[in-house]
């Protein structure tokens, strides 16, 4: 595989979860989630040879019939993906680039991240505090709301 990349005819695409592919992922390939994997496919560019990839391969082997049945080009999938891929010493690149699908693959918590807001922390925080009050009122969780001594 590591020769056809230097070709202009090959895509490879990394279905592992958004969060590891942006930590480390094959160099030029493209992010995508299997479920969207139709969708993804008219982000990335037309390619005579898809290899299909992930951190183990599993995931890969599984969507290889979905993107069979989408495309008239060849399609492949990196035995022992993208763990065997380094483990060869073969390169790696980190970014989020290259998303051919949305990174909402994980939940993000409204308040999480160096880019939430801080109304997003305060919102939560007013929550949790009301939270004993809120199961205090509320008869029908069958737990009993320990007093402070």
């Amino acid at each position: 595989m590591h020769a056809w990349l230097q070709a202009e005819n090959t895509e490879v695409i990394d279905l592992t979860s958004s969060v590891n592919y942006a930590r480390k992922h094959i160099p030029g390939a493209w992010f995508a989630l299997r479920s969207r994997l139709n969708e993804a496919l008219a982000r990335i560019p037309r390619a005579g040879r898809y290899v299909l990839t992930c951190g183990s391969g599993w995931l890969a082997g599984f969507a290889a019939p979905d993107l069979v049945g989408l495309t008239e080009s060849d399609v492949y999938v990196l035995d022992g993906g993208t763990e065997a891929w380094q483990a060869a010493g073969l390169p790696l690149e980190e970014s989020a680039a290259r998303l051919a699908s949305p990174p909402i693959d994980r939940y993000r918590r409204p308040y999480e991240g160096l880019d939430a807001p801080v109304s997003a922390m305060q919102a939560y925080l007013d929550w949790e505090h009301g939270l004993v009050e809120q199961l205090r009122r509320d008869g029908t969780h069958h737990f009993r709301v320990l007093q402070n001594p």
